[in-house]
């Protein structure tokens, strides 16, 4: 079955993960789990949340972000891709559940 959003997807993709931004574009690709790379530790418990309990995220885990070092530009992008990843992931086993069914199925 072909995707009939693929290129928007992929248009995504391009520019939360490459285009212009204060994170690097190789982190933001690690981040969404599109490329491999070293995540500083001090995002990770913040991205898991995104990726996995977005509904959970408080202002008491972005202050601490800031505390930390990190810009509001570079929180929403790592947000951004930690998010855009997890909706890949999601759509890709969609995909993939679906297998081979005819169109309009």
């Amino acid at each position: 079955m072909s995707d009939p959003q693929a290129a928007k997807v992929q248009r995504l993709i391009e520019t939360a993960l490459e285009g212009p931004g204060e994170l690097p574009s190789g982190l933001r690709k690690a981040i969404a789990g599109e490329a491999p790379g070293e995540i500083p530790s001090n995002l990770l418990p913040y991205l898991d949340k995104v990726a996995h309990r977005a509904y959970t995220v408080t202002d008491q885990d972005v202050e601490a972000l800031k505390r930390a070092g990190l810009s509001d530009d570079q929180i929403f992008e790592a947000t951004v891709a930690a998010a855009v990843g997890a909706a890949l992931k999601r759509l890709r086993a969609g995909l993939a559940a679906l297998g081979d069914r005819p169109q309009g199925d």
